[in-house]
């Protein structure tokens, strides 16, 4: 770009696909201390497991992982514990803005979540659609039901608006879903 006194500067357009999901889950995990700090609840985001091939020392601090596997299917984002229930939660973000495609969570995640509700645990997705800022907490039971009573590759956005709360970013918590918890749950 030029500037008018003669500046110039480059723009990189290039688009970074990496850290695709992480505006949510970094919300959630602040949202999370929040929680925490506060002794409202103890929810944390799980470690995703892995098998470690390979390490680089340069130095002895500065241990580089340079070949790794994941051990097994990580289950679900979230859990841990909120009035003495137990919740267990993903979370997922998608540009599309009519619908979630369903490949976007895996059939071990909810089969996982599943186990949750039938042990009497609290499961649930929260998904934002980034391109619209709109954010949903899906309860597991109605996820189950759009899955098990349709043959869709997503679930459309008026699903999300007709079943799921929509949940608002603010100050602190960033996104406060256990009050949707407390209105559907406790």
């Amino acid at each position: 770009m030029n500037y008018p006194n003669g500046l110039r500067k480059n723009i990189n357009n290039t688009i970074n696909y990496g850290n695709r999901g992480m505006n949510l889950e970094e919300d959630l995990n602040i949202t999370n201390k929040y929680y925490l700090d506060n002794d409202i609840a103890v929810i944390y985001k799980k470690p995703t497991p892995i098998t470690i091939n390979h390490v680089d020392y340069p130095n002895r601090k500065d241990a580089v992982i340079t070949n790794a596997k994941f051990k097994i299917p990580s289950t679900t984002d979230y859990n841990g514990i909120y009035k003495g229930k137990y919740i267990d939660f993903e979370a997922k973000e998608t540009a599309n803005k009519t619908s979630f495609p369903l490949a976007n969570i895996h059939m071990h995640q909810i089969e996982h979540l599943r186990k949750i509700v039938k042990h009497g645990g609290i499961g649930f997705i929260i998904v934002s659609f980034s391109s619209l800022n709109r954010i949903f907490l899906l309860d597991a039971e109605k996820l189950f039901e759009f899955i098990d009573n349709n043959n869709r590759k997503s679930i459309p956005l008026e699903y999300f608006i007709s079943n799921a709360k929509e949940m608002k970013i603010s100050l602190r918590p960033r996104i406060d879903y256990l009050k949707y918890i407390d209105w559907r749950f406790l």
